[in-house]
């Protein structure tokens, strides 16, 4: 009976996170949080607004460099979305030079623009270094409506 409880336990705590990690090489995830993101399964991306994303890790490695990269993804294809601002260091909470061991919160601000179709999308999240590794990558399942 305490294994069954385990399990159920296990399996609501990862559904309540509703991301995964797409391949943070120099980092790792401690949490996500989209606003206005209700659903557990996928998060809910209104056109014609702004999500707000904070993206809360702790680094491997040293970096001067934090530069965010964004990807939707729809059935395996990747389409670039532009950011307002991709540098990491400046106006999202983070002083660059970042430091091994630390943990740092990223916070942004993403358009949803009215021209967006409505589609279920992977938001795909890279804060990379100035080689462009992946200090942490996030993919969030979501829905444009």
């Amino acid at each position: 009976m305490l294994c069954k409880v385990c399990v159920i336990f296990l399996l609501l705590a990862a559904c309540a996170y509703g991301y995964e990690d797409c391949g943070s090489t120099a980092g790792s995830i401690v949490s996500v949080n989209v606003s206005n993101c209700d659903n557990i399964k996928k998060c809910v991306l209104k056109r014609n607004t702004n999500a707000s994303i904070e993206i809360s890790f702790t680094t491997n490695e040293d970096s001067d460099v934090l530069k965010a990269v964004v990807h939707g993804v729809v059935l395996g294809v990747p389409f670039p979305f532009d950011l307002p601002n991709p540098d990491g260091c400046t106006d999202c909470g983070i002083t660059c030079p970042i430091t091994a061991g630390q943990t740092y919160s990223y916070h942004t601000t993403l358009p949803v623009l009215k021209s967006y179709p409505r589609v279920t999308v992977d938001v795909k999240w890279e804060l990379q270094d100035k080689d462009g590794k992946d200090v942490v990558c996030v993919t969030i399942p979501s829905q444009i409506k």
